[in-house]
């Protein structure tokens, strides 16, 4: 599977899920939204990352996470539809949309996007972060099966290591630590040095905590779905090292996007 076709491939599965007969008015559990309104925001954004990814500009919020939730709510409020059925096929066709966008375009070139300047397969990983954060929400509030496996979480990555110093929690100032993340067969390093990380391929000196964590669980977290505490117990977690009580604290350093 490559990344294109993980994205067209997760807006089917969630189109699939909202035409099955669902009601709009059905609360996401843990949210302040409906389906509908998690629908109506995927079409929306659908259609601002293929905007985007075309070389349209299109500012939206601040790139925080404050300033982005400010932005949905007034996307939302000018945009009526809520129609599950008619917003699953919108989100379908605007991945497409997307896709044929980008297919025309250099992967390298960079992009101005809600979350900051990227290029325009980190904006592919982007789309994708975002319909299977807001598709599993609409998959366990519909009782339906949800679109995160392993294979399509290796896809997210290229985003959520250009995301996590955009959206650094203010409780990490003055934190100094070294931490290497294996996340299924990929990994990375994330070093805070007086509360802001640097993300590498490799850890530059040696790590102070390794984190080993199921892909799955390690979205889920990153999103801010599932917690710690529920990673934990579901044994999708271990942590070793120098300082190895830092693993519980790495998710609390950061504000999900």
């Amino acid at each position: 599977m490559t990344p294109e076709e993980a994205i067209v491939a997760t807006a089917d599965r969630i189109a699939v899920l909202l035409e099955a007969g669902a009601d709009p008015r059905t609360p996401l559990p843990g949210a302040e939204w409906t389906v509908g309104e998690a629908a109506a925001h995927l079409a929306l954004a659908g259609k601002l990352m293929a905007d985007i990814g075309a070389g349209e500009d299109r500012p939206y919020g601040d790139g925080t996470p404050s300033g982005l939730a400010a932005a949905n709510r007034a996307a939302l409020a000018v945009f009526p539809q809520r129609d599950p059925a008619v917003l699953g096929a919108e989100i379908a066709d605007r991945a497409r949309a997307f896709v044929a966008a980008a297919a025309g375009c250099s992967p390298r070139e960079a992009v101005l996007t809600p979350m900051g300047p990227m290029d325009r397969a980190t904006l592919g990983s982007y789309l994708l972060t975002h319909l299977l954060g807001h598709g599993y929400d609409i998959a366990v509030a519909l009782r339906g099966p949800h679109m995160v496996d392993r294979e399509v979480v290796a896809f997210t990555l290229p985003f959520i290591r250009l995301a996590m110093p955009r959206v650094v929690n203010p409780g990490a100032a003055g934190h100094h630590a070294c931490y290497l993340l294996r996340i299924g067969r990929d990994r990375f390093a994330v070093t805070f040095a007086d509360g802001v990380p640097t993300v590498t391929d490799t850890p530059p000196r040696r790590p102070d905590c390794t984190i080993a964590i199921d892909p799955v669980a390690f979205l889920l977290l990153a999103l801010g779905r599932w917690t710690a505490p529920t990673v934990m117990a579901r044994a999708k977690v271990v942590v070793w090292g120098r300082k190895p009580w830092l693993g519980l604290r790495f998710p609390m350093l950061f504000t999900a996007p």
